[in-house]
C-alpha cells in the first residue's frame, strides 16, 4: 500500500545534488561572491520551505480550513482513510477556486494538510472524491511533500541565480563587469533547469501516488474517473500561471495551467492518458472493488 521505505534516501541524495549544482552554479557565475549568495539562499530557501510550505501553498490557493459541520462527508472519507492507514489525520482545508484540483502540503505526516477547491466538490461523486483523498493521503506517508516544497524552492534559486548573472562579475572579478552573453545563456538555462528538478520530482511521484491511493481506497477505477473529469476541468478552466501558483502547481493532482504543444515537455505531471491506464489495468488485475462509505 503505502510506499516509503527508500523515499528518506532518495530525498537526501536528491537534495543534496540539487543544493551542489546551484553552489557550483553560483560559484561559476561569481566566484567565492556568487557561491556565498547560493549558500545563503539555499539556507533561506531551504528553511522556508521545510518549516512554511503548507502556509505559503495554502494561502496561494486562498485555502480556508473547513469544520466537520461544514463538510461532514470530506471529514467521513479523511478520517477513515487516516485510521485505515493507521496515520495522523491531516488538516482540511477548501480553496474557493472554481477549478476542479487537490494537493497536500506539510513536511511530515503529523504537520500535513490536505485542501480540495469547490469546483472538485462539484463534479465529482463520493467514491471519485475518495479516490482522490486516498491520492493525497498517500503523498503525505510516502512523505513526497517535503522533496516537492524544497525542489520547488531550490527551482526557484536556480531561476533567481539566473537573474543575478547580469549584476554578478564572472569570476569574481569587479573590472570584468557583467558578461551579456552568459546573462542571456543563463536566462534562458536558468528558468529550464527549474522546470526539468520539478518535472523529475513529480512525474514519478504521482504514478506512485496514484498507485499507492488506489490501493489505500481499494478503488483504482474511482481515482481513473476522478482524473478525467479533473483532467477535463482543468484545462476549461485553466489558472494564471502567476509566480504564487507556478510555485504550488507541482503539487496538484492535475496540471493547473492550459498545457498544448511543448509546453506540455516540461509538465511537472505525467500525462493524464497514462495515469488513466495505469489504473484501469490495476483494476483489472485486483479483481473486483471494493469500498466502504
Amino acid at each position: 500500500m503505502i510506499v516509503h521505505s527508500h523515499n528518506g534516501l532518495k530525498t537526501a541524495a536528491l537534495l543534496g545534488l540539487l543544493t551542489a549544482m546551484i553552489l557550483a552554479v553560483g560559484y561559476w557565475l561569481g566566484g567565492s561572491t556568487g557561491l556565498v549568495i547560493a549558500v545563503v539562499l539555499s539556507l533561506v530557501m531551504n528553511g522556508v520551505s521545510y518549516f512554511f510550505s503548507d502556509k505559503l501553498a495554502l494561502r496561494s490557493m486562498g485555502a480556508q480550513p473547513v469544520t466537520e459541520q461544514e463538510f461532514p462527508a470530506l471529514y467521513q472519507m479523511v478520517r477513515e482513510l487516516s485510521q485505515q492507514a493507521g496515520k495522523p489525520m491531516p488538516r482540511l482545508y477548501v480553496s474557493p477556486t472554481s477549478q476542479p484540483n487537490a494537493f497536500a502540503t506539510g513536511r511530515n505526516p503529523q504537520n500535513a494538510a490536505v485542501c480540495v477547491t469547490e469546483g472538485i466538490t462539484r463534479i465529482l461523486d463520493y467514491r471519485e472524491l475518495r479516490g482522490v483523498i486516498g491520492h493525497e493521503l498517500s503523498h503525505v506517508y510516502n512523505r513526497d511533500i517535503l522533496i516537492s516544497s524544497v525542489a520547488g524552492a531550490l527551482a526557484g534559486i536556480i531561476t533567481m541565480l539566473a537573474n543575478l548573472a547580469w549584476f554578478i562579475p564572472m569570476g569574481g572579478d569587479d573590472e570584468d563587469g557583467p558578461n551579456p552573453a552568459v546573462f542571456l545563456m543563463m536566462l534562458i538555462l536558468g528558468p529550464l533547469a527549474a522546470s526539468v528538478i520539478q518535472l523529475a520530482v513529480s512525474r514519478s511521484r504521482e504514478f506512485q501516488a496514484d498507485q499507492s491511493g488506489a490501493s489505500l481506497t481499494n478503488d483504482p477505477l474511482a481515482l481513473a474517473s476522478a482524473l478525467r473529469k479533473i483532467h477535463m476541468g482543468t484545462q476549461q478552466l485553466p489558472l494564471p500561471a502567476d509566480n504564487r501558483l507556478t510555485s504550488t502547481a507541482h503539487l496538484m493532482i492535475d496540471n493547473p495551467f492550459k498545457g498544448g504543444g511543448i509546453a506540455n515537455l516540461f509538465s511537472t505531471h505525467p500525462p493524464m492518458e497514462e495515469r488513466v491506464r495505469r489504473l484501469e489495468l490495476m483494476a483489472a488485475n485486483s479483481g473486483p472493488i471494493q469500498y466502504a462509505r
